[in-house]
């Protein structure tokens, strides 16, 4: 996770007043990446080569990219997808 996604999280968890688990649970939504990293669906555009996955609610957005020939996953933001600012606000 890059430093500026951890510090999207920490945001949420503190604005959304979300629960203790919550690092856990954002967790377990990643956990399907390690076996399948193209899981998410592309955003494209301006964003293009970033997919995204829903967290543990479905308004949380985690936008990541695969690096294949790395075998890396590199977690980049985690936004609320309500907002219009939201990486698939145009979705």
């Amino acid at each position: 996770m890059t430093h500026a996604a951890a510090r999207d999280l920490r945001d949420l968890i503190r604005s959304h007043h979300l629960p203790e688990n919550t690092i856990e649970r954002v967790k377990r939504s990643l956990r399907p990446l390690v076996d399948f990293p193209e899981l998410g669906a592309e955003l494209g555009g301006a964003l293009a080569r970033r997919r995204f996955l829903l967290g543990p609610w479905r308004w949380m957005i985690v936008v990541y990219r695969f690096y294949p020939e790395r075998d890396l996953v590199a977690i980049l933001a985690i936004v609320d997808g309500r907002t219009s600012t939201s990486p698939t606000a145009s979705r």
